[in-house]
């Protein structure tokens, strides 16, 4: 896997790069800084993750994530923000640029491989193909009509999801959490994965929710083409 590490501070920068090649087998790349990162990517260059540091000079942090995030062509390239600050503001900014990870310093090891895990999770937690509506009625023990008419609530709610707040005092987490439940009780596995991994997001990024209630809204259809059909 290829990987960016972004940070003015040379010691800082050595260190971080020391714990993402503890992590697995990895081509380390380095910037010294935003402008430095950003250069290198508009020449071409396209790391699997990028690890950057918040603060700064000429490009900061968020700064280059929100180039990034502008860019089609690196727009989903996942990006992991390092910094001292944790609060809310900042976290809050972070997520709603599109971050997807972030590091408090002083970081360690486990903080590192965490982020590998849930942004790249093992081979061996691959997701199961959907199941055909055939198997799913069979299973729930109700014909197709029934699950033509699970299919079109869960639609529904996905829709909202995708226009509306979530209701009452339910945050978006336990929002997708519950939508991840109804994709797997209908068998779309891959939906449910998709929302599962945009409810671990921090602060539920807003462009991992969104690409992943869209994805799971176009599964839905899918599968209720497929009922129809019979």
């Amino acid at each position: 896997m290829k990987v960016l590490v972004v940070d003015d501070d040379i010691v800082a920068r050595m260190m971080l790069m020391h714990l993402v090649d503890s992590c697995g087998n990895h081509a380390i790349l380095e910037a010294e800084d935003g402008a430095d990162a950003w250069r290198q990517l508009e020449a071409g260059l396209r790391p699997d993750i990028v690890f950057c540091d918040l603060r700064m000079p000429h490009l900061s942090g968020l700064e280059l994530l929100q180039r990034l995030r502008a860019d089609a062509a690196t727009a989903a390239l996942p990006f992991v923000l390092v910094s001292a600050a944790s609060d809310a503001a900042t976290l809050d900014e972070a997520a709603a640029l599109g971050a997807s990870g972030y590091i408090v310093k002083p970081f360690r090891q486990e903080d590192v491989r965490s982020q590998f895990e849930r942004l790249f999770p093992a081979k061996s937690e691959e997701v199961p193909p959907d199941e055909a509506p055939h198997e799913v009625a069979r299973r729930l023990g109700i014909d197709g009509a029934r699950l033509r008419l699970y299919l079109d609530g869960l639609a529904r709610q996905l829709q909202a999801a995708m226009h509306e707040p979530p209701p009452g005092d339910e945050g978006m987490g336990a929002r997708l959490n519950r939508l991840r439940e109804g994709c797997k009780t209908l068998g779309l596995y891959g939906a449910a994965a998709a929302l599962a991994q945009a409810a671990a997001a921090p602060q539920s990024a807003p462009q991992e929710v969104a690409a992943a209630l869209a994805s799971a809204s176009a599964a839905v259809a899918r599968q209720a083409e497929r009922a129809a059909r019979g």
